[in-house]
């Protein structure tokens, strides 16, 4: 439990480094700041963000402005918004099909569309608060997570519920479900193997499941609390799972199922998305701090990098202020970039999607 000294000493860090610069001339190791990319007539919170890597673009679902924003990469310009989205979370574009996926948790819909005219094709129903977006290249399926008892901050946000991972193909068709013992929240796929590893912080546990059979076959406890974020190191065999309480990074043995260390980082944060860089060895950890004592709301947004000495062992090198309400973002190896979406602050600067070039 993070006391009220604490946290205000965190906060009073917090404004000390924002202080001491602009976010753009803030950098870390490894980390080069690009220019920002403006994000107009966009309000509240931002979520989960997805990427079209040939076509240089960036999906960015903002989750009470209830549209997405599609940003060209080249020019660093939004240059469309779908409006009418129920609370977007997650999306997923597929070159191949060239077909855009929204997941929205407000009515538990994936919205299908054209990824070239956004012309909506399809819409799959699922029961409530459909969120992450992940890609299955063996199956060529869509995977998404839905449903469930669902706690946040302490409080029921959703008491009971069918909670899964809904499998789907790239047509929007429905092949199947894993059904899971809570809400899931972040999961990864393996790409050698056929496991996915799903985060159920409800249950405080790692929930894994074989994607060949669609059964699960382990639950791995978790001994921290809030387990939403994971990154997979899959050449190492290690699962990195990000907790809220305490704030720390669980890494588990994905052959074991066993953790094999906790790695802390600063207290007071609060992450939804993590990153795992396997050309540079170092995890990136998208967090937000609390404005005072209410966690629910938005404070300055850090970035954490924490570099891989050994599959065993982590040391945190450098700490940096992203901006107002940060925490979630995208990590791309193939164009060597680390994305973080901002929101806009109270009265003050509209949000951005900050770039940092990690080659």
């Amino acid at each position: 439990m993070i006391t009220k000294r604490k946290r205000t000493a965190t906060l009073f860090f917090w404004g000390l480094v924002l202080a001491c610069g602009s976010v753009a001339a803030q950098q870390g190791p490894g980390l080069i700041a690009k220019n920002p990319i403006r994000l107009t007539n966009v309000e509240g919170r931002m979520d989960h963000l997805g990427v079209d890597v040939k076509g240089q673009r960036l999906f960015a679902t903002a989750f009470d402005n209830r549209t997405l924003e599609v940003i060209d990469l080249k020019t660093g310009r939004q240059i469309r918004s779908i409006t009418g989205l129920n609370e977007p979370q997650g999306a997923y574009y597929d070159p191949a099909t060239n077909r855009l996926f929204v997941a929205c948790g407000g009515d538990g819909s994936v919205k299908m569309f054209d990824g070239k005219t956004f012309q909506l094709l399809q819409t799959i129903k699922y029961s409530a608060d459909s969120d992450n977006l992940r890609y299955d290249a063996k199956n060529k399926h869509v995977i998404v997570g839905y449903g469930g008892e669902k706690f946040i901050y302490g409080a029921p946000a959703r008491q009971q519920g069918d909670g899964a991972l809904g499998i789907m193909d790239l047509a929007g068709k429905k092949v199947s479900e894993i059904a899971t013992d809570a809400h899931p929240e972040s999961f990864q796929l393996e790409q050698m193997g056929t496991r996915v590893f799903i985060n159920v912080p409800d249950k405080k546990e790692i929930q894994v499941a074989d994607l060949a059979t669609g059964k699960t076959i382990a639950h791995w406890q978790v001994g921290c609390t809030d387990n939403f974020p994971m990154a997979l190191d899959e050449a190492h065999h290690r699962l990195i799972v990000a907790c809220r309480e305490p704030s720390a990074l669980a890494v588990f043995d994905t052959t074991s199922g066993k953790q094999v260390t906790l790695v802390p980082v600063d207290p007071g944060l609060f992450s939804d998305d993590i990153f795992y860089d396997p050309a540079k060895g170092r995890i990136y950890v998208v967090a937000r701090t609390a404005a005072g004592n209410d966690q629910r709301a938005p404070g300055p947004g850090m970035l954490e990098i924490i570099q891989q000495k050994d599959p065993d062992h982590y040391e945190k090198v450098g700490t940096q202020p992203t901006g107002f309400g940060a925490q979630t973002g995208f990590f791309s190896p193939a164009l060597g970039k680390l994305f973080v979406a901002t929101r806009r602050q109270p009265g003050g600067a509209g949000g951005e999607i900050l770039v940092y070039d990690t080659k």
